[in-house]
């Protein structure tokens, strides 16, 4: 970790050389992955409508711009040197408020790794508790620490001997000061055994492994050993949504990806995500995204959060 003493980073220069790295790799729409593992640049130039994504569990660390996204029917904003952690697969909407071409929208993301969670709690809070049960998506302000480490990871990018051996001590202190952070309390949830969050988190793992089967939610409560009633209970909590719609909009993300960047037939997606009848897919398909799915046939829409 940084020594004391250290001097930070002004967060204007790291804005400027995340934009100038952003330039050179020419990014586009889309969140590019840069050499460092697990470790994205986002740059939207104008505000944009409400569009439906699917998060991963990540750390967003926003540096000038503001975006807003939802967790069920409460939206949340965050913007400069302020931060999102969604600990679980989290299908929900996002837009970005503020951004034009002279001052964009400017974001780092860090994959969040929930081994390394389990990893550091069994280190450094082996009997504490997680608290009362949440959501698995949060806003707060960055602490300096994370920041600073951050711009140090981000730094790695032109330094292709040093990531490698770098790179992983600074996701693990990145991960350690989240822990710290407001944010840990969701982290903990998810990381803590036999929590509800841990358990739904779970459940959520399942539908999204066998998204495109016909799955019932008295199996799903039963993995998660809990009654259907304080399952869907829990689960709502957690994800904003149940679990039957989370499963329908798992299905039509991964629909829009195959006929936007794989380019198959309305037809082929339906049947593919698990639809029985494409004429009831195109129907939920335009319900959920506001166009028809031939619309965005070849489109190279996102598939991920940004």
């Amino acid at each position: 970790m940084r020594s004391q003493g250290a001097e930070l980073m002004p967060i204007e220069d790291l804005v400027r050389d995340v934009q100038n790295y952003g330039h050179r790799r020419r990014i586009g729409e889309d969140p590019l992955a840069t050499e460092v593992a697990g470790l994205s640049v986002a740059m939207r130039r104008r505000a944009t409508d409400i569009y439906p994504v699917l998060y991963q569990p990540i750390f967003c660390l926003v540096l000038q711009g503001v975006k807003q996204t939802w967790l069920g029917d409460q939206a949340v904003d965050f913007g400069p040197l302020q931060s999102l952690v969604v600990g679980l697969d989290l299908p929900t909407h996002a837009r970005v408020l503020k951004a034009d071409a002279s001052r964009p929208y400017v974001a780092l993301a860090l994959e969040v790794d929930m081994a390394l969670v389990h990893e550091l709690l069994s280190e450094i809070e082996p009997h504490r508790r997680a608290g009362q049960p949440g959501g698995a998506i949060g806003v707060a302000e960055a602490d300096a620490e994370v920041v600073d480490a951050m711009g140090r990871l981000f730094h790695l990018t032109g330094k292709p001997d040093a990531a490698p051996v770098l790179s992983p001590l600074i996701r693990k202190e990145i991960h350690f000061w989240l822990l710290k952070a407001r944010h840990g309390q969701i982290l903990r949830q998810l990381a803590e055994r036999d929590s509800h969050a841990s358990r739904i988190a779970l459940a959520a793992r399942l539908i999204r492994r066998s998204y495109a089967s016909s799955l019932s939610v008295e199996d799903l409560a039963g993995e998660a050993g809990m009654s259907v009633s304080a399952f869907h209970a829990h689960f709502k909590a957690v994800t904003g949504s149940t679990p039957l719609n989370y499963q329908k909009q798992l299905r039509l993300l991964e629909a829009r990806r195959l006929i936007a960047a794989e380019r198959l037939s309305v037809a082929s997606a339906a049947f593919q995500v698990g639809y029985e009848s494409a004429s009831q897919f195109s129907r939920e398909y335009s319900r959920y995204f506001g166009h028809s799915p031939r619309q965005d046939l070849g489109a190279g829409v996102l598939s991920v959060a940004d």
